[in-house]
């Protein structure tokens, strides 16, 4: 009757202990700790900041890497710093720009034109390492210009040439960016202003000479009616 009695308190006593134990992965005096295939989330999830931002625009690495933003480069403008200086002052990205251990890519050549004093050449840089732009016409080297340069003149061009336009560094050349040029007849100003003048100074002694026709004429009348007055 004793054993009968206790049964109801041990069953009692037993559910207050299963209720006090912690249950296996929780800790109930702090945040849960998640399971080894969770992902934590990222740092800026709770972020709820709504003011727009004035950061200019960045690219992100496929690959979830840094976000790193495009470097300020125009190929085509002359006196700029490399991309590379740029690149490792303002820890930007050059885009696509090869190693100073692989010759050039070639450059762009925009344009070759008379300038009134010799033929200028213009161009745009590769996506490459380059220390130098060699200018060639008819597969000479007229001119070199330092890697900062766009442009330059390579004096006149007497006759109908090839003219290109060649990237360098110290791995070696690239391919050549040509044109073929046609020199225009710089002297159809010249000698339209000769036969101008030579037509003026014409056209100047036709008109003394007719004045002075028509001034002997008179004359010859005057004296031809004096004459006919005196004889009367």
């Amino acid at each position: 009757m004793a054993a009968n009695r206790n049964f109801p308190l041990t069953i009692i006593f037993l559910a207050l202990i299963k209720s006090s134990i912690t249950q296996p992965g929780s800790n109930p005096a702090g945040p849960l700790i998640p399971a080894k295939d969770e992902e934590l989330p990222p740092d800026d999830y709770y972020d709820i900041e709504d003011e727009p931002s004035t950061v200019p625009p960045k690219i992100v690495s496929p690959r979830g890497g840094i976000a790193v933003q495009r470097c300020d480069y125009n190929p085509c403008t002359e006196n700029q710093p490399p991309c590379s200086e740029l690149s490792a002052a303002n820890h930007c990205l050059c885009p696509g720009f090869t190693s100073h251990l692989v010759a050039p890519e070639a450059p762009y050549l925009k344009s070759v034109a008379w300038n009134g004093s010799d033929v200028v050449v213009r161009w745009c840089a590769p996506l490459s390492y380059v220390t130098a732009y060699s200018v060639t016409v008819g597969g000479k080297e007229r001119q070199r210009f330092g890697r900062e340069r766009r442009r330059g003149g390579v004096g006149p061009v007497e006759n109908f040439s090839e003219v290109c336009v060649v990237a360098l560094n110290n791995a070696g050349d690239s391919e050549a960016s040509c044109v073929m040029y046609q020199p225009k007849d710089h002297s159809l100003p010249l000698k339209a202003g000769l036969i101008g003048g030579a037509l003026g100074l014409l056209m100047l002694l036709l008109v003394v000479v007719l004045l002075w026709r028509r001034r002997r004429q008179r004359k010859l009348r005057r004296n031809i009616t004096a004459s006919h007055t005196a004889g009367t």
